[in-house]
């Protein structure tokens, strides 16, 4: 197998399948409700079953991939409800995440941060806004200092796994979520966590009510 990065040339075979199809369903490469067949998999990536089969039973455990009816296994779907709650958890982790990085953000941090926004701020490309937002959020969670819910963001990063593309893709919302983003981050600065946290969760209402109707429409 060809490993997509050098990290991974060194691991069991197993755990680089795991890699390498974790991230092929973040890329949104396998896509929600697509079909694994375990045969087509071991030939594309050039291993046997055993690694295959063993990656797919940890990605199930994760809730990224599900027995589907009459297709066997297949990459997690995800329907309006499920979206919405995925985005109300989200929204009450990262508000606390941000409500936290007030108390505790230091000095470096909170700069670091504003360097993000500031790389972040001419940006158009969607998937290269998308990774800076990922990069400010993870800035946030760590510096709330708080090892489980950094663990609770962590796991809830698989269930995001699942959503197609991004809502960057969407004219304005780049700009808009500058703009949120700036607003939370001067509440960190001021060490005012309850605006911090409101912020926050109300930048995570707006990313989810754009993801709602991107994926199904309005309604």
């Amino acid at each position: 197998m060809n490993s997509d990065t050098s990290d991974d040339r060194d691991l069991p075979l197993a755990e680089q399948v795991y890699r390498r199809l974790r991230r092929e369903i973040g890329a949104g490469e396998l896509r929600s409700g697509q079909r694994l067949r375990e045969t087509e998999l071991a030939e594309r990536l050039n291993v046997s079953r055993t690694p295959i089969r063993e990656a797919i039973r940890r990605l199930a455990s994760e809730g990224l991939v599900e027995m589907a009816a009459s297709r066997g296994m297949a990459i997690t779907s995800l329907d309006r409800q499920q979206v919405r709650e995925l985005y109300d958890l989200r929204a009450s982790l990262e508000g606390t995440a941000a409500g936290m990085a007030a108390q505790h953000a230091s000095a470096a941090d909170i700069a670091a941060m504003w360097d993000l926004l500031e790389a972040g701020r001419d940006l158009s490309e969607p998937e290269q806004v998308a990774l800076l937002n990922r990069r400010f959020h993870e800035a946030v969670r760590d510096a709330a200092r708080n090892r489980y819910l950094d663990q609770a963001l962590a796991q809830l990063s698989n269930s995001l796994a699942l959503l197609p593309g991004t809502t960057f893709e969407i004219a304005g919302r780049p700009q808009a979520a500058h703009a949120e983003h700036s607003a939370v981050l001067a509440a960190i600065e001021a060490r005012d966590s309850a605006e911090a946290e409101a912020l926050a969760r109300r930048h995570i209402v707006q990313a989810g009510q754009t993801r709602l109707r991107m994926m199904f429409g309005a309604g």
